[in-house]
């Protein structure tokens, strides 16, 4: 589907469906599109929210997760939402397990796939490089199990990313700050229910970070999609959306996850 992309004062973001909110956070080099799956099967049901992280564009200072959440406590407060699933891919599951440890009273549930926090081989410990787009493409294909998912057209707004000064200083500093904020001690905290959708051929965060993730949070449940990379929704969607409705339905009854 076409997502539509609203700009509301300082925010850019997706708002599709009615319903219970779903707020969905991409990570480093995500895109709003990288939900497209997710969007288009849920919004039937649910009202979904992307807000456009300002990875690219905030004061350098600020860049780092605890400038993101910030903005994400600014987003949800703008927009006045409440009782959400947080929904966070990579970065975005960093951004969404500090966000529910600070907020918990907003947060209904929780869902995490290929999420930071604990470890991650980011994109193979030397990206970005700038100004070679076989590189390029191959750290993006490393990302995938299968590599015909990196199109041309994600290689390239990448290689753009990467060409840009301005852009990778602070994708240097936010990748930095993600790994100095390790949350192995603070997991216990997470009382809300939480999935864990995992690439189980995930590269950057492996399979043993699900375990140690599902391990922490105590009212988890963890799922593997096989042949699967580091972004499931994009890779495998209707295994994730399946797994995700099944969570979503029990969870509404006032189930917990065992």
């Amino acid at each position: 589907m076409n997502l539509q992309v609203k700009h509301e004062g300082e925010f850019q973001y997706i708002d599709e469906g009615e319903g219970e909110v779903l707020l969905l956070l991409h990570g480093l080099f995500g895109a709003l599109s990288n939900w497209n799956g997710v969007v288009d099967h849920f919004s039937r049901n649910y009202r979904v929210v992307i807000p456009l992280m300002p990875i690219y564009e905030m004061a350098l200072h600020k860049a780092g997760v605890p400038g993101l959440v910030s903005f994400i406590e600014d987003f949800v407060k703008f927009k006045n939402l409440s009782d959400l699933t947080l929904l966070g891919n990579s970065l975005g599951g960093h951004v969404a397990l500090v966000y529910t440890l600070k907020n918990a009273a907003k947060v209904k549930r929780l869902v995490l796939t290929g999420s930071s926090g604990l470890f991650e081989d980011s994109m193979g410990g030397s990206f970005p490089k700038r100004g070679n787009y076989e590189y390029v493409k191959e750290r993006v294909g490393y990302t995938f199990y299968s590599p015909e998912t990196a199109t041309k057209e994600l290689v390239d707004e990448v290689f753009d990313i990467t060409n840009s000064n301005a852009k990778c200083l602070r994708i240097i500093a936010i990748a930095k700050s993600a790994q100095r904020h390790n949350l192995g001690k603070d997991l216990e905290n997470i009382q809300v229910p939480t999935l864990l959708i995992w690439g189980l051929n995930d590269t950057i965060t492996p399979p043993l970070v699900a375990h140690e993730f599902n391990r922490l949070i105590h009212n988890s449940e963890l799922y593997f999609i096989d042949k699967c990379g580091h972004a499931p929704m994009m890779e495998h969607p209707e295994r994730f959306n399946s797994i995700l409705d099944k969570f979503l339905a029990k969870t509404q009854v006032g189930e917990t996850a065992t």
